[in-house]
C-alpha cells in the first residue's frame, strides 16, 4: 500500500489500486448508499474525494467524521465522474485519528481575515491561508536559488546584536538584568553584570556582519528574521520580519540596481509558474488586477531616476497628496506610487538620496550632499527594496561617524575593514513579507506572517 499525498494523488497519470492517505476532513455529505467526504493534507489547495459505501464495516463510524477530524482512508482511486478533479477515493477501510469538537470554528463558510487571525492556531487549515503559506514555502526557495545559482555564499548573521545599523534607536533590549529598562540609554546601569557584559538588542539588520563576509567571500546573502521596536499598528509593518539582505564586494551603485531589480523580477517569474493553483484564489477572491499588474512588472524594463528628478516629477504632477512632497524628506509610498503606477507605467528605481536623510554607512556622492543609495518601487506597494554603494574610504566613514553622533569604539571591526584591503561594495535589503504581499495581493502584512507580532499582541 502506497502512501501518498492529496496534491500526489490528484496530479497521478494512473490510477492506484492500494492507497493510503491522511489529513482532516473539510465537508462530509451523507445519502441512503454512500457518504462522500473531502479531505485536505495542506499539500494543494484542492481537497480529494473519499466515496464511502455503507456497506462498509467502517460505516458505523461515520457521524463521528465531522469537519476538522483527522482521519486515514484506504482505497483505491477511481475516475471521478464529478466535474474539476480527475480522481476520487474508493474507501476500503477508514479510521478516525483525532475527533473534532463541535466547536471547531472553521466550517464551511467564509471567514474574515481579522477573525482568522485570532486563531493563529488554525487558520493554515483555511483555504487562503493555505495558499498564502504555500507560497511562502516556494518564495523561500526561489530566494536560495537566485543566490546560489549565482555563487553566492549564505551567511547566518546574528540575532542578538550591540550594534544599531540603521541608526533609528528602534531596538528590543535584551537582557538578564532585572527591573525595568526605558529606552538604550545607559540610566546608570551596569552593563558589566549583565549576560554579555554589555548592552545587547535585536538586530534590524545583518547587513554589517554580511559586509565583514562579502570582505572575505565576494558574494554573500543573508536571509533570517529582523526586529524593529516601533509603535506602529500600519498595515505594512510588523514588530518581527525576515529580510533578505546580499551584500557583493567590488560591486558599484550600478551593479547593486542591476542585481536587486533582477532579484524582483525572478521571484516574480518563479512564482508565475510555480503557484498558478494559489495565485488564481488570489485572484479570485483578493485581488482581480493581481496577474495583470505581476506580469507588468516581469514585462517592462525599470526606469531609473534620481531623487532630484522624483521630487521634481511629483511637485509638477499636479497630483494632490496626503503628504507634502518636498526635497529632503522621504518619498512615501502615494509618492511611489504615482510614479509607478501613473508616470512612468512601469518599476522604478530612484538613486542618490540627499545625505541627510540615510544611515552613516553610505557612500558620499562627490558633492557632498547626497548619497548612493537606492530603493526599487513596484506598482501597488511603493519600495520593495532598499539598498545602497557602501562607504570603503576610511576618512569620509569616520566623518560620517561625526554626523551621525556615533562612537567609533563601538564599530572599531567595522573600521578596520576599510583598513585592510577595502574595495567598494554594495548591498540591499528586500523585506520577504512585503515581497509576499506584491505577490499574493494580501493588503496587511499580519496575513503573510504565520505568527505576527505586532505593538500589544505577541500570541501563540
Amino acid at each position: 500500500m502506497e502512501k501518498l499525498l492529496v496534491k500526489e494523488i490528484l496530479s497521478c497519470q494512473s490510477p492506484y489500486k492500494n492507497v493510503r492517505v491522511e489529513g482532516w476532513v473539510r465537508t462530509r455529505r451523507d445519502s441512503k448508499t454512500f457518504s462522500f467526504i473531502e479531505i485536505n493534507d495542506g499539500s494543494c489547495l484542492k481537497n480529494l474525494q473519499i466515496i464511502i459505501d455503507v456497506t462498509l464495516s467502517d460505516y458505523t463510524n461515520i457521524n463521528q467524521l465531522t469537519t476538522g477530524s483527522s482521519v486515514a482512508v484506504f482505497g483505491k482511486l477511481v475516475e471521478s465522474v464529478g466535474k474539476g478533479q480527475k480522481w476520487e477515493l474508493q474507501a476500503d477501510g477508514i479510521k478516525l485519528i483525532g475527533a473534532s469538537d463541535t466547536s471547531y470554528p472553521l466550517q464551511k463558510k467564509g471567514h474574515s481575515q481579522e477573525f482568522l487571525r485570532d486563531i493563529a492556531h488554525l487558520r493554515p487549515r483555511s483555504n487562503i491561508f493555505g495558499c498564502i503559506f504555500r507560497l511562502r514555502n516556494r518564495l523561500s526557495y526561489a530566494v536560495h536559488n537566485f543566490f546560489q545559482e549565482r555563487n553566492f555564499i549564505l551567511v547566518h548573521t546574528p540575532i542578538i546584536t550591540a550594534s544599531d545599523c540603521e541608526g533609528a534607536g528602534e531596538l528590543f533590549r535584551v537582557t538578564t538584568i532585572n527591573g525595568k529598562l526605558n529606552g538604550i540609554e545607559d540610566n546608570g546601569i551596569d552593563y558589566s553584570k549583565d549576560f554579555f557584559a554589555r548592552p545587547t538588542y535585536l538586530t534590524v539588520s545583518g547587513q554589517l556582519e554580511a559586509e565583514i563576509f562579502a570582505s572575505a567571500f565576494t558574494k554573500v546573502y543573508t536571509f533570517g528574521p529582523t526586529f524593529r521596536a516601533e509603535n506602529s499598528n500600519t498595515s505594512r509593518h510588523a514588530s518581527e520580519f525576515w529580510m533578505i539582505e546580499p551584500e557583493m564586494a567590488f560591486c558599484d551603485l550600478e551593479g547593486n540596481m542591476d542585481m536587486a531589480e533582477s532579484l524582483v523580477k525572478y521571484l516574480v517569474q518563479d512564482t508565475l509558474v510555480n503557484c498558478d493553483e494559489d495565485l488564481q484564489l488570489f485572484t479570485r477572491f483578493i485581488d482581480k488586477d493581481l496577474l495583470k499588474r505581476l506580469n507588468f512588472v516581469l514585462d517592462k524594463p525599470f526606469e531609473r531616476i534620481t531623487y532630484s528628478d522624483a521630487v521634481n516629477i511629483l511637485k509638477k504632477s499636479g497630483q494632490k497628496f496626503k503628504f507634502p512632497v518636498s526635497y529632503g524628506s522621504n518619498l512615501q509610498s502615494e509618492h511611489e506610487r504615482f510614479l509607478t503606477e501613473k508616470h512612468f507605467k512601469r518599476p522604478v528605481t530612484v538613486f542618490n538620496y540627499p545625505r541627510a536623510i540615510k544611515p552613516f554607512y553610505m557612500r558620499l556622492n562627490e558633492n557632498g550632499k547626497t548619497v548612493r543609495a537606492m530603493d526599487v518601487l513596484v506598482p501597488g506597494i511603493g519600495e520593495i527594496v532598499g539598498g545602497s554603494q557602501r562607504e570603503e574610504r576610511l576618512d569620509v566613514l569616520l566623518d560620517n561617524f561625526k554626523t551621525h553622533h556615533l562612537d567609533p569604539k563601538e564599530y572599531w571591526w567595522y573600521l578596520e575593514l576599510r583598513k585592510y584591503g577595502t574595495v567598494p561594495h554594495s548591498g540591499f535589503g528586500l523585506g520577504f513579507e512585503r515581497m509576499l504581499m506584491f505577490l499574493t495581493g494580501i493588503p496587511n502584512i499580519r496575513d503573510v506572517i504565520p505568527f505576527p507580532r505586532t505593538p500589544g499582541s505577541a500570541d501563540f
